[in-house]
C-alpha cells in the first residue's frame, strides 16, 4: 500500500502522495522508536515485554488481594448504625432519702457525660499525649498505624500509644484485644468508617466516656469521681494530666498502687502540652510541682452493704441482672445515710462491749513470717479511718508497744498498754506475737513528717478488740410509711455477706409475747386484770410442760401490765392456753409473721424462729394504731433517661383495732417505764418495746419504737452457742437499740403517741380478714370455751398450786 510502513523494514513505500507523509514519518520516527520496546535501542526486547507484563499482573494481584482482604475483614465489622445506637454500660446508682449516692451496681463503673462537660484542659491533655493530629487526621495515621501494629504484635504488654484516638475507640468498642495483623487491619477500616460518619467532638465524647482508667472505672467522669471525688469539669491542670496519663497503662501507672510511676507519666503529659503550646512555662512548672492530690472516693456500697445487697436481689428478681448492672437505673431508696452510719457504729460498739465483757479468748490466726509482706485481709477492701473496726496483722510486739499493719495501703496502727488492759495481760509481747491477726478499733491519726515532698506516712492510735464470732443485726423503719431507714446485717460484710436482719431465723424469746397479749386483749383481757405467776404445769400432746421464769422466783398475783413489763412466762402461757394457740398464730400472721409457727404452747414464750425484719415490721403496728405498712426499701425507680419504671404501692392493712392497739401500748410502754427495758427510759422520750432472751442465752433481742420509728436489734452467734450467763436482751441487745434511737429521735423532741383521734393515714388501708376457727359440732361448748382471765363471763383468776 502506498505510504505505509513495511512490517519488516519500517521504511515507507514509494508511491503517490508519499512525499508529505514521508516527511512526517521521518520527523516522528525517533519518538515512535523510543517508545517501541522492539526498537533497535532495546536488545532485550523480549525480556522487557515480559517484565512489563508480570509487573502489571503483580499490581493486579495486589489490588485483588487488597480488595479481598477488605471484603473478608469488613464482613464482621459492625455497621455504623450499631455505633449510632450504641449505649455503653452505665452505673446503676442508689440514692438515699436526702439524694446522696451511697451505692451502685455496675458491670463497668461509668458515668456518661456530653462533650461540653469535658473541660478544655482535659481535652488538650488527652490529645497532646495520645493523638496530636486528632483534629486533622482522618482516623488513621499511616506511619503511626504501622508502628502500632508492629508494637502490638511484638510487645508483651499493651502498646496502644501509637494509635489514634479513633483507632483506640474502634478497638475498645468493637474489637478484641488479640494481637494479629487482621485485627489491626479491621481497626483501620473501622476507624475510617467512624471518621466519615461522626464529627470530631462526637468521636472524642465516645472515647472519653469509654476508655478504661483502672480500678474498675471507665470514662473520665467516673475517673474524676473515683480518684479526686469531683466532677470532670472541676479538674485542675495537674489532675487532668494525671487522668490523661492513665489510658496508656491503667495498672502500670495507677496512682494508688504506683504513685512514682504515675507522677512521672503525669509530668510527661504536662511537658507534651507545653511542647504543643497548650500551656505556658509557668503553668507547666506549677503543675509538675503539685502532688498527685488524690482524694479517692469511699468504695461504693461500704456504708450500707447489706441494704445494697437486698436492693440488688430484689431488682435482679424483677428486672434481670443485665438491666440492673448495665442500664444506668436510678434507684431512689428509703435509706437515711446519716442514720445508717449511726446504726453501723451502734452495732460495732455494742458487739465490742459484749466481747470485752466476755473476756480475752486469745484464739488468733497467725501469718507465717515469710508471708507478712504479702498478707491482705478481706476487710482491707474498705477505707480505714478513725472509728473503723478492722483486722490487722501484728508487725512489732514489745512489752510496751504493739504495731499492727491495717488497710490496703499498709498503714500502721499503734497500741500501748492501756489499749489492751481489759485483757488482764499487761505485757504486749506476752499477749500478742508477730504475725497474729488481731481485731482493733482505730483512733486518732498519728502523722510523722519524713521529708519535704515525700508523702507523709499515716498511722493510727488503736485499741485492741476481739472477734470471737459474735454477730449482731439492726433494722429500723419509718412508722408513717413503712420505709426501711437503716439495715445492718452483720458485723463485717467483707467477711460474711449473710444478712442476719432478713435471712437469719432465730428464736425470739419473750419478744413474741406481744402477739399473745394482743390475742388475749382482743378476747376481752384488760391491762388491770389480775393474773397469777405461780409454778404451773401445762398438759401438752408430749406430756406435762412445767416452765419457769428467767428469774427463779414467782411473783404471785399481779396485773396483766406488770406480768408483761417484767416478762413473766407463766402468765403468758396461761393467756395462750386460754385463748388457744391457733388464735395466737392467727394474730401473729396478721402482723406479718410468715415464718413457721408450730401449734404448740412453748411458742407463746418465744420457742419459734423468726427474722428481725419480721419482728420490726410487726411491731410498727402498735404505734400506728393497729395499721401495718409493708416495710419496703425503694421509693422510686427510673431509667437512665428519667422515665419511671413500674412503681409499687406498699401493702397497708388494718391488723387490729385502734382500741386494741392502744391497750397494747399501755403494756409496751410499761416495759420501758419500769420493766425489763427500763434502761431506755434514759432517753427521756416516749418509747415502747419488748426484750427477748432465749434458753441458754443463745439469742438476745430488743424490739421497740418511738411514735415515728420502730427499731429492732439482735445479738448472738451463728453457731448458736451461748452468749454467756446473764447475757439477756436487756444487757446485750438493748444498748445498741438505745445508741441508735438516741440519734433517731434527736430532731423530734416533742412527738407523742396518739391518744385521741385515730391516727390519720395517707394510704388506703385494707381491713384485716380474720380466720374463722373450725368448730367441732359434737364438742361440749362449755368445755371448749376459752376461760380468759378478766374476760366477760370469766371466773376470777385464783392462784394455782
Amino acid at each position: 500500500m502506498p505510504g505505509t510502513f513495511s512490517r519488516e523494514t519500517r521504511e515507507p513505500e514509494v508511491g503517490a502522495g508519499a512525499g508529505l507523509r514521508g516527511r512526517v514519518v521521518r520527523f516522528f520516527r525517533p519518538v515512535v522508536d523510543r517508545f517501541d520496546l522492539r526498537g533497535p535501542e532495546f536488545p532485550s526486547r523480549r525480556v522487557a515485554v515480559k517484565t512489563t507484563f508480570y509487573a502489571l499482573m503483580g499490581l493486579s494481584a495486589m489490588f485483588g488481594i487488597t480488595s479481598g482482604l477488605m471484603l473478608v475483614y469488613s464482613v464482621d465489622l459492625p455497621q455504623m448504625e450499631d455505633l449510632v445506637r450504641y449505649r455503653p454500660n452505665t452505673t446503676t446508682e442508689l440514692y438515699d432519702i436526702h439524694g446522696k449516692v451511697f451505692g451502685s451496681f455496675a458491670l463497668e463503673r461509668r458515668v456518661v457525660v456530653p462533650y461540653e462537660e469535658f473541660p478544655p484542659v482535659l481535652r488538650q491533655a488527652i490529645i497532646s499525649i495520645e493523638d496530636k493530629s486528632f483534629e486533622s487526621n482522618w482516623g488513621v495515621n499511616l506511619f503511626r498505624a504501622v508502628g502500632a501494629a508492629w508494637r502490638d504484635l511484638h510487645s508483651p504488654g499493651r502498646a496502644q500509644g501509637a494509635s489514634t484516638l479513633t483507632m483506640q475507640l474502634a478497638r475498645n468498642l468493637f474489637l478484641s484485644s488479640e494481637k494479629t495483623y487482621g485485627r489491626k487491619f479491621q481497626e483501620v477500616l473501622l476507624s475510617m468508617q467512624i471518621e466519615r460518619r461522626f464529627t470530631k467532638p462526637q468521636i472524642f465524647s465516645l472515647y472519653a466516656n469509654q476508655i478504661y482508667l483502672g480500678h474498675g472505672t471507665y470514662g473520665f467522669e467516673a475517673g474524676a469521681e473515683f480518684y479526686f471525688s469531683k466532677h470532670v469539669r472541676e479538674l485542675t491542670l495537674s489532675e487532668a494530666a494525671l487522668l490523661a496519663a492513665l489510658p496508656k497503662g491503667p495498672v502500670l501507672y495507677s496512682p494508688i498502687r504506683h504513685p512514682v510511676r504515675a507522677m512521672e507519666r503525669r509530668n510527661l503529659v504536662i511537658n507534651a502540652m507545653l511542647h504543643d503550646g497548650k500551656i505556658t512555662e509557668r503553668q507547666a512548672t506549677d503543675a509538675e510541682a503539685a502532688p498527685l492530690g488524690l482524694n479517692v472516693a469511699v468504695p461504693g456500697n461500704s456504708v450500707a452493704p447489706y441494704f445494697v445487697e437486698e436492693i440488688r436481689r430484689q431488682l435482679e428478681k424483677e428486672y434481670g441482672a443485665e438491666e440492673v448492672h448495665g442500664a444506668g437505673l436510678r434507684v431512689y431508696t428509703t435509706l437515711d445515710i446519716e442514720l445508717q452510719k449511726v446504726a453501723n457504729k451502734a452495732v460495732l460498739d455494742g458487739v465490742a462491749t459484749y466481747e470485752r465483757r466476755r473476756g480475752w479468748k486469745g484464739t488468733l490466726k497467725r501469718v507465717a513470717a515469710e508471708d507478712l509482706g504479702a498478707y491482705v485481709h478481706p476487710d482491707w477492701s474498705q477505707t480505714v479511718e478513725p472509728g473503723s473496726y478492722v483486722h490487722g496483722v501484728v508487725m512489732v510486739a514489745t512489752a510496751r508497744q504493739v504495731v499492727v499493719k491495717v488497710g490496703a495501703q499498709a498503714q500502721a496502727a499503734v497500741m500501748e498498754p492501756a489499749d489492751w488492759a481489759w485483757t488482764q495481760i499487761w505485757s504486749g509481747d506476752k499477749l500478742l506475737h508477730v504475725g497474729d491477726v488481731v481485731y482493733v478499733k482505730l483512733g486518732e491519726r498519728l502523722v510523722t513528717k519524713v521529708a519535704e515532698g515525700v508523702p507523709e506516712p499515716v498511722a493510727f492510735h488503736a485499741r485492741l478488740e476481739q472477734d470471737s464470732g459474735a454477730q449482731a443485726s439492726l433494722m429500723a423503719v419509718d412508722n408513717s410509711n413503712g420505709e426501711v431507714l437503716v439495715m445492718v446485717g452483720g458485723r463485717d460484710y467483707a467477711l460474711s455477706q449473710f444478712n442476719r436482719a432478713t435471712q437469719s431465723q432465730r428464736q425470739v424469746g419473750s419478744s413474741f409475747k406481744p402477739y399473745v397479749y394482743t390475742a388475749a386483749i382482743e378476747n376481752g383481757v384488760k391491762p388491770s386484770d389480775i393474773i397469777t405467776d405461780v409454778p404451773t404445769s401445762f398438759a401438752t400432746p408430749g406430756g406435762w410442760y412445767s416452765p419457769h421464769n428467767y428469774e427463779t422466783d414467782f411473783g404471785g398475783a399481779m396485773t396483766i401490765t406488770q406480768a408483761f413489763a417484767t416478762s413473766r412466762n407463766i402468765p403468758a402461757l396461761k393467756l395462750a392456753r386460754d385463748v388457744g394457740m391457733p388464735k395466737v398464730i392467727e394474730v401473729a400472721r396478721a402482723f406479718g409473721i410468715t415464718s413457721n409457727l408450730p401449734n404448740f404452747l412453748p411458742v407463746a414464750i418465744g420457742a419459734a424462729d423468726l427474722t428481725l425484719a419480721e419482728q420490726v415490721g410487726a411491731y410498727e403496728v402498735f404505734p400506728n394504731d393497729g395499721v401495718r405498712i409493708q416495710p419496703h426499701l425503694i421509693r422510686k425507680l427510673t431509667q437512665a433517661d428519667g422515665l419511671p419504671l413500674n412503681e409499687k404501692v406498699p401493702e397497708v392493712t388494718e391488723v387490729i383495732s385502734v382500741e386494741v392497739a392502744r391497750t397494747m401500748m399501755v403494756l409496751l410502754k410499761s416495759v420501758v417505764q419500769y420493766g425489763t427495758g427500763s434502761a431506755a427510759s434514759s432517753l427521756g422520750h416516749p418509747l415502747g418495746g419488748k426484750t427477748g432472751t432465749t434458753n441458754n442465752y443463745t439469742d438476745a433481742w430488743f424490739v421497740g419504737f418511738s411514735p415515728s420509728v420502730t427499731c429492732g436489734t439482735w445479738i448472738g452467734f451463728d453457731t448458736r452457742e451461748s452468749l454467756g450467763k446473764k447475757e439477756t436482751g436487756a444487757k446485750a441487745a438493748l444498748p445498741m437499740w438505745i445508741d441508735f434511737m438516741r440519734a433517731a429521735v434527736a430532731d423530734k423532741p416533742k412527738e407523742q403517741f396518739a391518744t385521741s383521734a385515730k391516727r390519720a393515714m395517707d394510704v388506703t388501708v385494707t381491713p384485716r380478714v380474720k380466720a374463722v376457727p373450725k368448730v367441732d359440732e359434737d364438742a361440749d361448748p362449755d368445755e371448749d370455751a376459752p376461760k380468759v382471765p378478766g374476760g366477760a363471763g370469766a371466773a376470777p383468776v385464783v392462784p394455782q398450786p
